[in-house]
């Protein structure tokens, strides 16, 4: 008895019952498509397999229900194959995860101990972020995980923080330090004492590098400053430079024509007190003309002193010669080597008269040598008085 159709033939009544079994027939192969195709879950499966089954058999309905519940039940290896293949997919999913968030807490903590302030707090927030998608692991591992992640993420932010507090601080050091250098610039911007200013600001300079960075903006003005007050103090020191080398040049002009003019009208000297009242008049005039360049002093200062040299050594050989005991020294020195050289001579004759031709060898080089020293002192004693 499946139930009956008031007001119906039997055929009619027979035919709607039928009409059902198709219906329960198209379910159950529907959903045995749906579980082969993947399209539902083990559990999800599990559960539209039992409806199905107790629909089924607590159908009103004309057919083969018992093949229809066989059909049923052949899916449920299918359904433990998929719970079997998911257990597996799930557990290598977690394993991954579990590598994953191990190698980013190795990753997070060797950023931990870094110096990479600023590309570290990017890689930080992208770890975070990729974690937060990843699946959890079991509660004990997850959470040991995490805070070992965490942790290091603050000990990165503190250590990341006393960093830039000792750079805000050096910045701030090396900006009062810069400061003061330039209110020492400035002092020194207009003055005109050029070789002691020209090392200060070489010493300030020194200093500044000494003095290390402030913030890039700041020290960027800073500098801006110094090397406009810097600029202006050396471009003025070279205009006055320029204008002092045509000076010195025009110096060195006059007193090169001036020293030629008196070497040519001074020197030979040979009358000594003209060449020195000439002397003094090129030394009048020379003195009175201005500084020459430095890399031309030594030259200038040496032909003067060269000129003054020639007319004191012409006066020390007039001295000399005109000088009655030097001549009578230079007269005395030939006298005793022409007595000497009589004396050798005669000494000479009796040992070759002897046949003595040793000593008569050793007398000719003492007249030799002898001759040679009185010939010198004759020439002397002519020079002083000629």
């Amino acid at each position: 008895m499946v139930g009956q159709i008031p007001d119906s033939t039997p055929e009619a009544a027979l035919a709607f019952f039928q009409r059902r079994y198709e219906a329960l027939q198209v379910e159950v192969d529907l959903l045995a498509q749906r579980i082969r195709n993947g399209a539902l879950g083990p559990e999800e499966a599990r559960k539209a397999v039992a409806n199905q089954q107790a629909s089924v058999l607590n159908a009103n309905a004309v057919g083969d229900l018992a093949g229809l519940a066989a059909q049923l039940d052949e899916l449920a290896p299918l359904i433990e194959a998929a719970a079997a293949k998911r257990r597996e997919e799930k557990a290598k999913v977690i394993e991954e995860s579990r590598a994953r968030k191990e190698a980013m807490v190795g990753q997070a903590e060797k950023l931990a101990q870094g110096n990479n302030w600023r590309g570290g707090v990017v890689e930080f927030r992208d770890l975070l972020e990729e974690w937060k998608k990843l699946p959890r692991l079991d509660r004990a591992t997850d959470d040991d995980l995490w805070h070992r992640f965490s942790a290091a993420r603050t000990t990165y932010t503190r250590r990341r923080k006393a960093h830039f507090a000792a750079v805000s601080e050096t910045h701030e050091s090396a900006k009062a330090v810069k400061e003061q250098i330039l209110a020492e610039a400035e002092e020194l911007a207009e003055s005109t004492d050029w070789g002691p200013t020209a090392a200060a600001f070489r010493g300030l300079m020194d200093r500044w590098r000494a003095a290390g960075s402030a913030a890039r903006t700041v020290d960027d003005e800073l500098w801006a400053r110094f090397r406009a007050i810097q600029d202006g103090f050396f471009n003025r020191r070279s205009e006055v430079f320029s204008a002092q080398d045509k000076e010195f040049q025009a110096n060195l002009d006059a007193k090169t024509a001036l020293l030629d003019e008196a070497e040519k009208s001074i020197l030979p000297v040979t009358e000594i007190p003209a060449a020195r009242a000439a002397y003094r008049e090129f030394i009048a005039k020379f003195n009175e003309i201005g500084k020459v360049p430095r890399e031309q002093v030594r030259a200038v200062d040496a032909r003067v002193r060269a000129l003054e040299a020639a007319i004191d050594e012409a006066d020390r050989r007039e001295w000399a010669r005109t000088d009655p005991q030097t001549r009578a020294t230079a007269q005395g020195t030939v006298s005793l080597f022409s007595d000497k050289l009589d004396r050798l001579k005669a000494d000479l004759a009796k040992a070759e008269k002897a046949g003595d031709a040793k000593r008569a060898k050793n007398i000719e080089g003492q007249i030799k040598s002898l001759q040679a020293l009185l010939d010198q002192a004759t020439n002397t004693l002519d020079d002083l008085t000629r």
